[in-house]
């Protein structure tokens, strides 16, 4: 089994991981780069966009440092990705107008696929992002590890986890995106979940929480602290349809009488956005009832506008804006600029937020746990933590 990282390595993101045999070739992870000037131009990787020159790509999970170059790879090598995974990214595409790629097949926990001579097992963990597998390559009587980024302080048990995942492997391709923190521990989201009913039950006014769309445990934890507090869940459009397009206990103005959707801004009859609106019917809500309730409201940072006009309606005094994102995003400009906004309005800003990667201890239990041969770091400023340590 060979191993080449083109991308990943003594960087956060952007992972790509080609694992080949003598006849068959495959990437796990096709991601950008975080650092957005870098993707002007695809990288340079023979057969990738040029032709097929890979048996299959395998991706991780959703985000866009792991799958953002799947749009623009040779449309004859099939894409394995996770099915909520693809109905997330769909949905997000199609509120967008944008066109989505269109996967061989679905990864699901243990079903392992065939590609040539390599074998890749998926092994369902947690992240931020929903859906989020590591994957088992198996080849040449050998066993690789790819963990994708995980985490054990969400909402799926860790300690199942590593009973699930093999032993005594060959090869362990390990995240540590959090190992340049010193002495960082994550909170659990069930921890995130009770300081956000502690600040909603004592604050009078509305409740607004700014974070990703695309966590979708934050939008669980968040939801439970408004159903406990007894307040109705806002969510909008577009959070509307990436919830929807998941289903089942994932709350959304589908099913969840409970979770209503808003629009930012009115849309003409003939618009898209119009009728994915109207499909919400008794679940949809304006600003005038939005004004006369009590609720929490998830927001985005361009609507700054929406929410002056709703201030006029009714006064945002003793409320809360709930700031869910990493720290480091208070200092950019567009950031920085809604925070500022949000506090002339009245709103109290209040920072709850948690990793959605692995802290040290937990990198630490996955290694003595599947006990490999060989580490090879990636996702991480601090290899070092590595090779110091094992």
């Amino acid at each position: 089994m060979n191993i080449k990282i083109h991308r990943g390595a003594n960087q956060i993101g952007g992972n790509i991981i080609e694992v080949s045999t003598a006849h068959t070739k495959i990437l796990l992870d096709v991601g950008l780069d975080l650092d957005a000037s870098k993707n002007s131009a695809l990288p340079e990787i023979d057969g990738l966009f040029n032709g097929k020159g890979f048996d299959a790509i395998f991706i991780s999970h959703y985000h866009m440092d792991h799958m953002g170059l799947a749009y623009d790879v040779c449309k004859d090598i099939p894409i394995f990705i996770g099915r909520a995974s693809y109905n997330i990214i769909k949905a997000s595409d199609n509120y967008k107008g944008a066109s989505t790629f269109l996967p061989k097949g679905f990864l699901s926990h243990k079903e392992t696929f065939v590609v040539g001579d390599i074998k890749v097992t998926p092994f369902l963990c947690d992240h931020s992002a929903f859906d989020s597998y590591m994957l088992l390559v198996e080849a040449d009587n050998e066993r690789l590890l790819y963990t994708g980024d995980f985490r054990s302080n969400g909402r799926k048990p860790f300690e199942w986890l590593l009973n699930e995942l093999p032993k005594n492997i060959d090869i362990l391709i390990c995240e540590g995106t959090t190992l340049s923190r010193e002495g960082y521990v994550c909170q659990t989201e069930t921890e995130i979940e009770e300081k956000a009913v502690e600040l909603i039950n004592n604050a009078d006014g509305p409740i607004f929480v700014l974070q990703s769309s695309m966590n979708i445990d934050r939008i669980v934890t968040m939801f439970r602290a408004a159903k406990r507090s007894k307040r109705i869940f806002l969510e909008d459009l577009y959070l509307a349809e990436i919830t929807s397009s998941i289903g089942g206990k994932i709350p959304n103005p589908l099913s969840f009488d409970n979770v209503k959707t808003f629009v930012a801004k009115g849309y003409p009859k003939e618009s898209p956005r119009y009728k994915m609106f109207n499909r919400y019917g008794e679940n949809r809500i304006g600003k005038e009832q939005i004004s006369q309730s009590k609720y929490v409201m998830c927001i985005r940072t361009s609507m700054l506008a929406y929410l002056k006009s709703l201030s006029d309606k009714s006064p945002f005094q003793n409320g809360v804006l709930i700031y869910s994102f990493w720290s480091g995003y208070k200092e950019q400009p567009e950031m920085k600029l809604f925070l500022e906004e949000c506090e002339k309005m009245g709103l109290k800003i209040q920072t709850l937020h948690t990793s959605g990667h692995a802290d040290g201890l937990t990198i630490k239990r996955l290694i003595e746990t599947v006990k490999p041969r060989r580490i090879e770091p990636v996702h991480t400023e601090n290899a070092d933590w590595f090779y110091q340590g094992f």
